[in-house]
């Protein structure tokens, strides 16, 4: 094994673009679950927002714009999980499942044509200064906007749930729905606004894997990316920053044992390629058992006004 083939400047910048996918789609599922929702669609939205911010690049020769139709395709399928589960208090866990399959199936039908054709993708962003620093400068600061945008975001939603009212108010319709009703709030008002936020992150994870990181369309080029964001949001208590350590903590793993695999690391392969889930799943449940916070009081529970 000739380790010295592995460049570790390469490797944390490699990271960090790896982790970028997961970690849109779990902070935009925990702020869903907070809400009292279980969406087990991210999968299937994930795909979704991967074909259609594709399609939509690939026509427009745009990446902005396929980022945006990315998030808005899979907010609208969210949407139509929020529909079904919020106004005719269908099961949460089926129609999750329902969705994950309609989005694949949906993925595998608009993504035929676009087989073998690369996507316009995101430039490299290099922030002034900070991205002439020596060696840290190419590892941290010399990425595309998502990446940024993607820590930006866990601040934001970590500060929004703290701090706020608003995040206080969604917080306490997760908790205990009837007491968020009876103090007057709109409960499924506020927890559509959830599904529609998790819908579009998912979306915008999804992209990123079709225009960023590939960037080509694959069928089910996902790869369970989405089932991987669930596990990440629940073994990490419901908390921003602990979804962050285990989204990268994934996209380190994975981008490691591709390095091990291409400097002949005496591993089998099927080993190696599972160590990522294995890994992440092992030490977040280490972290949780550590500091265990149950989940959201009234997650999966169904809510009528009338009840």
């Amino acid at each position: 094994m000739d380790l010295s083939s592995i460049n570790p400047i390469l490797l944390i910048a490699s990271i960090m673009v790896s982790a970028t996918p997961i970690l849109l789609a779990a902070i935009g599922e925990m702020v869903v679950e907070k809400s009292g929702v279980l969406n087990l669609g991210v999968e299937g939205m994930m795909i979704t927002g991967a074909v259609v911010g594709f399609a939509v690049a690939v026509n427009s020769t745009s990446p902005a714009a396929g980022f945006l139709a990315a998030a808005v395709a899979s907010a609208l399928l969210s949407l139509a999980f929020g529909v079904l589960t919020q106004f005719l208090l269908s099961n949460q866990v089926a129609t999750g499942l329902g969705l994950t399959l309609v989005g694949l199936g949906m993925s595998s039908l608009i993504g035929k044509p676009y087989e073998g054709i690369k996507s316009p993708t995101l430039p490299k962003l290099d922030i002034p200064v900070l991205s002439d620093i020596p060696v840290l400068g190419r590892m941290l600061f010399s990425h595309d906007l998502m990446v940024y945008l993607s820590l930006v975001l866990v601040a934001c939603v970590w500060a929004f749930l703290k701090y706020t009212r608003a995040g206080l108010i969604l917080r306490a319709v997760g908790e205990s729905h009837d007491s968020a009703h009876a103090l007057g709030y709109k409960v499924v008002r506020i927890r559509l606004l959830a599904i529609l936020f998790g819908g579009a992150c998912a979306g915008l994870g999804g992209a990123y894997l079709s225009l960023v990181r590939v960037p080509q369309w694959t069928e089910g080029m996902t790869a369970g990316a989405g089932w991987i964001a669930l596990a990440i949001v629940v073994f990490a208590s419901w908390r921003a920053g602990r979804v962050a350590i285990g989204a990268y903590l994934f996209g380190g793993v994975t981008v490691l044992q591709l390095n091990l695999q291409a400097a002949g690391a005496d591993v089998p392969v099927a080993l190696l390629s599972a160590s990522p889930y294995l890994v992440t799943i092992i030490v977040l449940v280490i972290i949780s058992a550590l500091g265990a916070h149950g989940a959201p009081a009234s997650l999966g529970r169904p809510f009528h006004a009338s009840s």
